[in-house]
């Protein structure tokens, strides 16, 4: 009989292989605009969202992909344009286009009106966004010619990552928030809670969720990605009603949670996107594990599509599955963590991938 879960987003897998992550280019020009070195006929971009590509989450995760490209020979040094504020997605966009490029990648939901634009005004462009798929007013999709979305069922993983929590805390107590309330933030807030109420259920335990009831879509957020003294507040705010674990899905303002956590002491942080054991090593410390989007892989493989003159404005939707997304190593909490809860991690990355034990979510895509 299979076991339903009603996630609203987010995203999982125990064991996901992560490219290592390149060095950006230290190089731009005035405008934010770094230029490739010209080694090749075809080019490929990306538009970062608010945070830029050193962000040590999404938007260099992504841009890790370009760099992968670039090593495997598909392209010369990729370009890219950071963007600052809402103000800078247009223009950031609109530059890609007049830089002739063969494919221009655009990080993050917020990117998505300036990359329909774009691309309606633009149909020879070939466009991949990442974290956003179109849809009519039905909810159903709405594929653009031009443009290939690639997305990530990341309730999967944070499913994993909200028992393997629930499995830590000492206080009895987790807590969750957000940068913007987007589909992409809430989505992995969703799995993280039933992740929780799974384990509630399974072992007897009665593990609360600060910062997100999932019934009401109602949480805490900072409402954007760039204030880094609210995300300490809420940080410490959570910290402070006794939550012994943290995630936060907020890009760079991850960082907050992680110097909250490290003040506080006997505090983990559950990372988002990448692994932030690596991306972010002065707070490997205070990392439990990180939920794993392959987004460095699906724009590797969304390049070498559109190099190959091969380019289809098919989704690409990551998985637990496929690897398209999963939850990183334990590291330095390996030891706190038991047999016998590692075990039931796989179990429960099996039954989701068999469809024993379905995990859904109001943000997922197909």
């Amino acid at each position: 009989m299979n076991k339903r879960f009603r996630l609203a987003a987010a995203v999982s897998a125990v064991a996901l292989a992560v490219a290592a992550c390149g060095e950006a280019p230290d190089e731009e020009g005035g405008d934010g605009t770094a230029t490739g070195d010209g080694g090749g006929d075809f080019t490929a971009c990306m538009v970062s969202d608010q945070g830029g590509i050193n962000d040590k989450s999404f938007n260099e995760t992504s841009y890790n992909g370009l760099v992968l490209a670039q090593e495997e020979g598909i392209i010369p040094e990729p370009k890219f344009a950071e963007s600052q504020s809402d103000a800078d997605y247009g223009p950031n966009v609109d530059a890609m286009v007049q830089d002739d490029c063969g494919l221009i990648v655009t990080v993050g939901f917020l990117l998505a009106d300036a990359t329909r634009e774009a691309a309606e005004a633009n149909p020879e462009e070939q466009f991949a966004i990442v974290d956003f798929q179109y849809v009519d007013e039905t909810g159903a999709p709405a594929p653009i010619d031009n443009v290939k979305p690639l997305v990530f069922n990341t309730h999967e993983a944070a499913f994993l990552a909200g028992y393997a929590s629930a499995s830590y805390s000492k206080t009895g107590i987790v807590g969750t928030w957000g940068g913007a309330k987007i589909p992409t933030v809430t989505i992995f807030m969703d799995g993280f809670y039933d992740g929780v109420q799974y384990h509630n259920e399974q072992k007897g335990t009665q593990v609360q969720v600060l910062g997100w009831d999932k019934a009401t879509q109602e949480g805490q957020f900072v409402g954007d990605f760039a204030n880094t003294g609210l995300a300490r507040q809420i940080s410490d705010n959570l910290i402070s009603q006794g939550a012994d674990v943290l995630h936060p899905v907020a890009g760079p303002l991850a960082e907050s949670a992680a110097i909250a956590a490290q003040a506080a002491g006997d505090v983990a942080v559950v990372w988002a996107d990448s692994d932030g054991f690596e991306s972010a090593p002065d707070y490997g410390d205070v990392i439990l594990t990180s939920v794993l989007k392959g987004m460095d892989q699906a724009v590797l493989a969304a390049t070498q599509e559109a190099a190959d003159d091969a380019f289809t404005n098919e989704p690409f939707v990551g998985t637990l599955e496929n690897g398209g997304v999963g939850i990183a190593p334990f590291h330095d909490f390996d030891a706190e963590i038991s047999q016998e809860t590692k075990d039931e991690l796989a179990q429960i990355q099996e039954q989701i991938i068999s469809g024993e034990l379905v995990v859904e979510s109001d943000a997922a895509f197909s």
